[in-house]
């Protein structure tokens, strides 16, 4: 019998056990597709959702194989669809060429990202300032945080959330700008 089958339960229970078992596992395998840590969170929650949409017609044993292909076709979806939008120029074809992992200007860009990341995590209330920071510069994970501050880690769930909006209005500011 699977993590989240059993007899009786209600369809919400079934994909809050899935949730608790598999959050994490959807959520890399939607990375490893997109790349983009802020896309991939947005295809996990569309994968859950998917998943709940069918779970009355999922009659199989493998639950856990069932959401990896979701989030798989999320993933794949996604990319289709940026690559619809996207008009590609020469610089981008030969840019896209290059090997990725660490070429000096590479890792200089990513030190500039981080950094400028952590600036606006400063930039935010408490307790979202600490929880971005932690999430997004330090790269730690929901439970390790909720371990470290003594929290719920449902508490600490919803914080990162909220602050990966606050994060994206700011960003959107200073592109607007």
């Amino acid at each position: 019998m699977s993590v989240v089958q059993g007899v009786g339960k209600t369809k919400e229970e079934r994909l809050s056990g899935m949730i608790d078992a598999y959050q994490n596992l959807v959520f890399s395998v939607c990375y490893k597709v997109v790349g983009d840590y802020f896309a991939a969170e947005d295809l996990a929650q569309e994968t859950f959702l998917s998943a709940y949409k069918s779970l009355d017609s999922f009659e199989g044993a493998n639950e856990k194989a069932w959401l990896c292909r979701i989030a798989t076709n999320k993933g794949i979806d996604y990319l289709r669809s940026a690559g619809r939008r996207a008009v590609p120029t020469e610089d981008i074809f030969f840019e896209q060429q290059v090997e990725k992992g660490g070429s000096p200007e590479e890792i200089c860009l990513e030190e500039e990202v981080k950094e400028r990341l952590l600036v606006y995590c400063r930039q935010l209330r408490p307790p979202y300032d600490e929880v971005a920071k932690a999430v997004y510069y330090e790269e730690k994970k929901a439970d390790e945080i909720a371990r470290e501050r003594g929290e719920n880690i449902k508490t600490i769930q919803t914080q990162i959330y909220r602050a990966r909006d606050m994060l994206r209005k700011l960003y959107g500011k200073e592109r607007s700008a």
